[in-house]
């Protein structure tokens, strides 16, 4: 069988200029990146503003497992299906992280016959955002050390600085860190530390701007750090927003790619759920949702962390309005769930199938709590037997989910027809009635603990005393009213990555919480979520080559 970057590389792929040109965008509105990627102007948002918006279709998952799932690769099947049956679709994704696709993921494309493409420019450097987010983050920590150097106006308390350095890759050795180190010229010897690019709070600003003004006055009120009298100092303070503005300008332009099946898909900014925000850039999801009738877009890991945020931080920005929920799930990861080992996932298990189909009943219930229809999504296998399909769908169907069977890794999107169907006729059938899960007018504490009782299943949340100390300052500077963004592991439903299934009589344990203030939200870690990871034992980076001739392999 061919590798996901065989299959891409067979592809022939149509110039970008067609692909827009086929969704109505002006040549003057596509700025190419040579012949199979652009990025799409500002002047086309402000023509399009005015244009009804199309349904909304969001895809997520149950909590991911060793056995896989293929969130990405059914919102890319999906979207094509949804082309084989005559509907305009346009896909809304997140950008690849160089840390996990030199990692564990070896790419973050989708896979089989849903891809999107060019694969390998998409995993790698793509257009830049990455890169130009890193470069606009360490600038301000740049300006805030040498403010520092130059004289310390601001009186900055060099042991409150807010403000991590950045970098795109996995690097657990930067974790913490001393710089300064040399002699006087080489800067103030301080403790520091590199969060992934993707966990920034730059990130998640560019994912909710609204265009370059709010861009930089969100970077403005970044807090850097705290001065000697425990005084708030912010990026305008240093003088920072402007230049970092300056930095970000293209980045801020959502990317313009294709499928395999020539789909047009939008391609920016957005990971990780586990430790960040998590989804693409709501300028990306508000312009498909002016140029197709459907668009189909996913937030990271499962809907406890993705789906959560998705809706809570991004829609309530956004002002956006779901039409309907796409949970992905395979037979082998329910059974991984229910205790069965991951070499003996490929026999036909239905007593772990019962134990671990709690997974995907709570992801369901979770969804409806927002009032948002959910179809479930069953990746097939060939290891997959009827009794085993027969279970789950009728599981679904008992509690109210639409249930479709998915062979898009193998088939692209005539395998994703039936899934295609079923998201059509359930938003022509159920109305959604979406609504956040909390008022930001509670508390920090009350926000937090209604996320984790009503989504994860805890009995309660412990705020250690660090996390109480940073929380009361926080609240000192009247944030307290923000949204919040929970940092925890994408393995469980619980904060330890070894609970499997349903936890039962578990408490959420908050051991720190920060301020981003630019985004509009308070970041809650829980556990021992690290906004740094390191690399595994045996790295994707291993397998990932390039020839004499710059071909690419290893990619999946």
């Amino acid at each position: 069988m061919l590798t996901d970057i065989e299959i891409a590389q067979q592809c022939a792929m149509k110039p970008i200029t067609e692909v827009a040109g086929a969704l109505g965008i002006r040549p003057e509105e596509l700025e190419p990146y040579g012949h199979y990627k652009a990025k799409l102007s500002d002047d086309l948002a402000k023509r399009l503003e005015n244009q009804p918006d199309g349904k909304l279709i969001l895809v997520t998952a149950i909590n991911p497992t060793p056995a896989g799932e293929g969130k990405t690769t059914t919102t890319v099947g999906l979207g094509q299906a949804m082309q084989k049956i005559g509907k305009k679709a346009i896909i809304a994704l997140r950008e690849p992280s160089l840390g996990p696709v030199f990692g564990i993921k070896g790419g973050a494309a989708g896979g089989g016959y849903a891809q999107v493409v060019p694969m390998e420019d998409i995993n790698l450097h793509f257009t830049g955002d990455m890169h130009a987010i890193t470069s606009a983050n360490n600038l301000l920590c740049a300006m805030l050390d040498n403010h520092m150097q130059q004289g310390n106006v601001l009186r900055i308390d060099q042991r409150r600085v807010m403000l991590k350095r950045v970098l795109d890759m996995n690097d657990r050795a930067l974790r913490n860190i001393v710089i300064g180190l040399g002699g006087k010229v080489d800067g103030i010897p301080r403790s520091d530390s590199f969060q992934i690019t993707v966990a920034s709070e730059v990130m998640a600003i560019l994912c909710l701007a609204s265009d370059l003004a709010d861009l930089k006055e969100r970077l403005g009120k970044i807090l850097v750090a705290y001065d000697l009298d425990g005084n708030p100092v912010y990026a305008k303070d240093l003088g920072a927003n402007g230049a970092m503005t300056a930095l970000l300008k293209d980045a801020l332009k959502p990317n313009l790619v294709q499928t395999l099946e020539h789909t047009p898909a939008l391609i920016h900014g957005g990971p990780f759920a586990n430790i960040a925000h998590g989804c693409n850039s709501i300028r990306a999801t508000k312009l498909a949702l002016k140029l197709g009738d459907y668009c189909v877009t996913e937030a990271g890991f499962g809907s406890d962390l993705g789906a959560e945020k998705f809706f809570d931080i991004k829609c309530r920005y956004g002002g956006l309005k779901p039409d309907c929920v796409v949970l992905v799930a395979t037979v082998r990861a329910l059974k991984y769930n229910g205790g069965v080992p991951k070499t003996e996932l490929t026999t036909e298990n239905l007593d772990a199938l019962k134990k671990g189909i709690v997974n995907l009943q709570v992801h369901i219930e979770n969804m409806k709590k927002y009032g948002v229809p959910v179809v479930v999504a069953i990746n097939r296998f060939q290891c997959d037997t009827d009794a085993e399909l027969h279970f789950i769908q009728e599981f679904c169907e008992s509690l109210g989910a639409e249930f479709a069977l998915t062979e898009v890794f193998a088939k692209g999107g005539a395998g994703g027809k039936e899934l295609a169907e079923k998201v059509c006729k359930t938003i022509e059938t159920k109305p959604s009635n979406f609504h956040v899960l909390y008022d930001t007018e509670l508390s920090v504490e009350e926000k937090v603990e209604k996320i984790a009782k009503e989504i994860y299943r805890a009995d309660g949340v412990t705020f250690t005393a660090p996390a109480k100390k940073a929380l009361a300052q926080i609240n000192a500077l009247g944030c307290g009213n923000l949204p919040v963004c929970v940092a925890k592991t994408q393995y469980s439903l619980s904060d330890d990555a070894a609970k499997l299934g349903k936890p039962e009589h578990f408490t959420i344990t908050v051991r720190d919480v920060t301020l981003s203030n630019g985004a509009g939200f308070v970041v809650v870690l829980t556990g021992n979520i690290m906004t740094m990871p390191g690399l595994p034992k045996a790295p994707s980076a291993l397998k990932i080559d390039c020839d004499n001739n710059g071909n690419i392999t290893g990619l999946f």
